[in-house]
């Protein structure tokens, strides 16, 4: 043992203090950032507990907390030891997408594999830290055991032990086989504002991705990388600390096991968590892209842009031939890209109009999506297509059919599970889609954990309480302005995200007199397409705000990009307002800014963005009015309460 301590002791132990915490018994080692400000503190407690932590600068921002796993070949979480520190491996990357937040991603961090051994000096797990400045992941590679080849993983002991007086900014785990026609969970929860620890939200944990503020830091957890080689994961809570948890038996009907299998030697996802001292390394990180690769090449070049779709103002009843091409016409009009047409097309249109309108829509420079409920066995939605996704044989046959109609891409819904199982069937609806040259979105499903890379047709997931509830509840409504202020910081920053917003109407409703009440200012709806981020925009707007919305908001709408080159957070706390500037394709910045309270708020904004002198367009105050950028490059703001500010 002298001498593997030896080995160790060069290769990185720390001499880090972790604040507010008893490291009595603890042999300590570290994986610093390049930096050297962000570090991942790796310890053995006396009884044989593999614990971790991070500290930023001396600040410890999550405390020791366990690492381990419980399988069906052994107990791999205790009685264990650091039997190995490999070399400290400077890695980097330069990458382009034309999907996501950002176009050009690099980073540069520091890699360092640990090898743990159990009580008998066998390996049973490495665990490898990847740190950059604002970034900690790590993930589990598990060794066989002889002629143990693969493994089930019951349960993993992964944890995330919080400093005292943090607070939270999560959302609660939806019960399995609850909600619409037994469809949850679907991430579609209310977050909680700056909520004291210690609950286990609804009894069952929290969704992915999950926001703390400590006394001086912002942290992030989430996950990437996974695929259909293992499950998604939420994290349950005892006390401060925060446990990685697999999906329950009961969602996707009971079907399929809730722990993932896993051929080893085998690798787990990634846990990934970004840290900061205000929320910018949160709302701007790439650590979801940095850590994956394309699982295939993209099948033809997908095109994005901005599309306008009749059921959130006009529900089921607007899925028929007539009004679906007055939206064509509408987005024709708009210069617009796509139409999405949802659920029921398969029998109040049929696939033979579809075809008819896929043709009239290709003639006016349109692309169609196309809904499809994902179900063949495992909730109770009714809505048609139904059983052409989970099959194979059935799904390929449509494919064809979409390809063969002229169709751009589909919306896929009513997922509703975390398993191992559904991540195969997410990945393979995606790679039989790339086939035929199909974008996809997913609905009423989990959230991207760096899919926008691994699967090029990956458009985006919902998992997110959306823009549907705003027509269903008019509570929705009166809060509306809450969501804006953390989901561009939060939902968005780990991957795309389709919100189906943005709508001009007074009212969800064909005649836009009676339905639930929108809230909040036109300008906030204009905030809210630059704040809201997915290559494929499913805005919705709708042909009577031509004549009855601001000439100037429909202008703005006409012109709003939907694919970014970078993005800044700029200011602001979730629960009470965000400012926040996305560049353009031609390097033109757009700065965006809501206000989720109940009075105005006066904001200085920094203007260095753009040039002394330059001439701008601001959106406020349900306006628009030219401004000239002052010398100290500032400008003084008042956003109404429920409303937004943008300047472009």
């Amino acid at each position: 043992m002298k001498k593997v301590i030896t080995s160790v002791l060069t290769l990185g132990l720390t001499t880090l203090t972790l604040t507010g915490q008893d490291t009595t018994n603890l042999t300590t080692y570290n994986v610093p950032s390049p930096d050297g400000k962000l570090q991942v503190a790796l310890s053995q407690t006396a009884n044989g507990e593999i614990q971790y932590a991070v500290v930023l600068d001396r600040d410890t921002v999550v405390m020791p907390s366990s690492l381990g796993m419980q399988t069906s070949i052994g107990d791999f979480s205790q009685h264990l030891k650091i039997a190995k520190a490999g070399t400290l491996i400077p890695v980097s990357d330069n990458y382009t997408m034309n999907n996501a937040k950002r176009r050009n991603c690099s980073f540069s961090a520091n890699e360092r594999t640990y090898t743990i051994q159990d009580s008998e000096g066998k390996p049973v797990w490495d665990v490898t830290f990847h740190v950059d400045n604002n970034n900690v992941a790590f993930r589990y590679k598990v060794y066989d055991r002889g002629d143990r080849k693969a493994c089930v993983v019951q349960e993993e002991r992964t944890e995330y032990t919080m400093p005292d007086g943090t607070r939270t900014y999560i959302c609660p785990q939806m019960t399995p086989q609850t909600g619409f026609a037994r469809t949850a969970p679907s991430y579609e929860t209310y977050y909680e504002y700056g909520a004291e620890m210690g609950k286990n939200g609804h009894g069952r944990g929290y969704t992915l991705p999950a926001l703390f503020h400590t006394s001086n830091a912002w942290v992030m957890l989430c996950e990437t990388g996974v695929d259909g080689d293992y499950c998604a994961s939420r994290l349950t809570c005892q006390g401060h600390t925060y446990r990685v948890a697999y999906p329950e038996q009961t969602e996707f009907g009971g079907i399929g096991s809730a722990a993932p299998g896993l051929m080893l030697p085998g690798l787990t996802p990634w846990r990934t968590i970004t840290v900061g001292r205000d929320l910018a390394p949160i709302a701007e990180t790439t650590i979801m892209w940095d850590l994956v690769k394309p699982l295939y090449a993209a099948a033809s070049y997908y095109k994005y842009g901005k599309s306008t779709w009749s059921w959130v103002i006009r529900m089921d009843g607007s899925c028929n031939y007539d009004e679906q091409k007055e939206y064509i016409d509408f987005a024709a009009e708009l210069g617009w890209q796509y139409v999405l047409i949802d659920a029921w097309w398969d029998t109040n249109i049929g696939y033979d109009k579809i075809a008819e309108l896929s043709a009239y829509a290709e003639k006016k420079g349109i692309g169609l999506f196309l809904w499809y409920n994902s179900n063949g066995y495992w909730n109770d939605a009714p809505q048609g297509p139904r059983g052409k996704m989970h099959r194979m044989i059935d799904r390929r046959r449509e494919m064809l059919w979409l390809k063969q109609a002229g169709i751009k891409g589909l919306k896929v819904d009513f997922i509703g599970s975390d398993k191992q199982q559904t991540m195969q069937m997410y990945e393979d609806i995606l790679a039989d889609a790339n086939e035929y040259g199909l974008m996809v979105i997913f609905h009423g499903c989990t959230i991207p954990r760096g899919w926008e890379r691994m699967y090029p047709n990956f458009v985006a997931c919902e998992a997110a309480r959306v823009s549907e509830n705003l027509a269903f509840s008019q509570h929705d409504n009166d809060i509306e302005a809450l969501a804006a202020t953390i989901l561009p910081v939060l939902r968005n920053s780990i991957g795309n995200m389709d919100f189906g917003g943005s709508t001009l109407n007074k009212h969800y409703s064909k005649n836009n007199q009676r339905g639930t009440e929108r809230k909040t200012t036109d300008v906030y709806a204009l905030a809210t397409a630059v704040l809201f981020q997915t290559p494929v925009q499913n805005f919705a707007l709708a042909p009577n705000n031509l004549t009855d919305a601001p000439a100037w908001a429909i202008d703005f709408m006409r012109q709003v990009p939907t694919c970014w080159q970078d993005l800044k957070w700029l200011a602001g706390t979730p629960g009470q307002d965000l400012v926040m500037a996305r560049q353009d394709m031609h390097g033109h910045w757009y700065t965006a800014g809501v206000n989720a309270g109940k009075e105005p708020l006066t904001l200085q904004l920094d203007l260095t963005l753009y040039e002394v002198g330059e001439q701008l367009s601001l959106y406020i105050d349900n306006d628009v009015k030219p401004i000239k950028v002052n010398k100290k490059r500032t400008l003084r703001v008042t956003i109404p309460a429920n409303g937004g500010f943008v300047i472009k």
